[in-house]
């Protein structure tokens, strides 16, 4: 699935995100949000390092754009080693997994992104690579062919997947440390954009630096891409700082509302609520309606809808709540009085 390169919430990678990287925090305590799994991931560091030993194998999941390549660079830091990264769809043949696993050295981190869509073939090769730190080899073909195994560095793996439930049990099982990243509260949204408001030299108050967190989608990713954005036009209009009012227009102006919701998700609900009475409707038919894939649907834009409680999934398709006929301002069927309207209709 390519990402939206023009959309400004998209929790995926987009071009707006060249200056992101150098916005990261560079060790886990200048990590804000995922409080406990930070904490353990201290605990679990530290131990590994005190041993001189590597890391378990980690695997984090869940939506994009909420630190998990950010945790494995922090990772391999921590752990005085390298981070080499790569992605499930680049690594088609078992050879190329085979060379970058050859290349490591002691204590390195290896982040695989979208771990969850590596072929077969090569996931084959990473069970005796994350077990026993080898690889087996066969060199030559038929009866002259040959087995050879090859010793690898100890290192550690960190995987990442937006999808943990298209992992095949035995990778799965084969990784010692599992979490879950969660959407950020907007507090903590906040205090990632006063720390990028530093590094990126832009004066920014508390009430502005909230308001552009709390319009983030619950993700430092939207969150950093949002506050370069209201940058721009705090600069073409002449402003020294960034204060709430000033947020909130220059956010207006981007067409994201006080929930977070740009036009395409108000178009979503629309068609939900619209066309199909509030649902149930099948995803195939409302990427139909919508003109877009079934997946751009189910991965971009119902996990956060679902998640501030706008849809709902059920047996028989997407439904709309009440809360999503209250957003449009439409007579939710259910209840006996219209909802005050929250946005215009167009």
């Amino acid at each position: 699935m390519e990402p939206d390169k023009k959309r400004l919430i998209s929790l995926s990678p987009i071009e707006e995100d060249e200056e992101i990287p150098s916005l990261r925090p560079r060790s886990l305590e200048e990590f804000v949000g995922q409080t406990e799994i930070v904490k353990k991931l201290c605990i679990y560091v530290r131990a590994a390092v005190e041993r001189d030993e590597p890391l378990d194998h980690v695997l984090l999941y869940g939506p994009p754009g909420l630190g998990k390549t950010t945790l494995a660079s922090i990772i391999a830091r921590e752990m005085k080693g390298e981070l080499r990264m790569t992605s499930g769809p680049a690594l088609e043949r078992a050879g190329d997994l085979a060379a970058i696993l050859s290349n490591l050295r002691p204590h390195d981190v290896l982040f695989i992104d979208e771990i969850h869509r590596l072929p077969p073939q090569v996931e084959e090769i990473l069970y005796p690579a994350m077990e026993d730190f080898s690889i087996n080899i066969v060199v030559g073909k038929g009866t002259m062919a040959r087995n050879l195994r090859l010793k690898l560095p100890p290192f550690t793996l960190v995987g990442a997947t937006t999808r943990l439930g298209l992992l095949t049990s035995p990778l799965r099982g084969r990784f010692g440390i599992v979490e879950q990243l969660s959407f950020y509260a907007p507090e903590e949204l906040a205090s990632i954009v006063r720390r990028g408001a530093v590094i990126l030299g832009v004066k920014i108050e508390e009430g502005g630096a909230y308001e552009v967190g709390r319009r983030a989608r619950g993700t430092p990713r939207v969150a950093l891409r949002l506050l370069k954005r209201v940058r721009d036009i705090a600069q073409v209009r002449g402003h020294d700082y960034i204060d709430e009012e000033l947020a909130r227009l220059a956010l207006s102006m981007m067409g994201v509302d006080e929930e977070g919701l740009d036009e395409r998700d108000r178009r979503f609900l629309r068609a939900l609520v619209e066309l199909f009475d509030g649902g149930p409707a099948g995803l195939s038919t409302l990427a139909a309606a919508l003109n877009e894939e079934a997946q751009t649907i189910e991965d971009i834009y119902e996990p956060y809808l679902i998640q501030k409680g706008y849809i709902e999934r059920t047996p028989r398709g997407r439904r709309a709540t009440q809360k999503a006929f209250a957003y449009l301002g439409r007579p939710c069927p259910w209840t006996n009085y219209r909802q005050v309207k929250l946005i215009p209709e167009e």
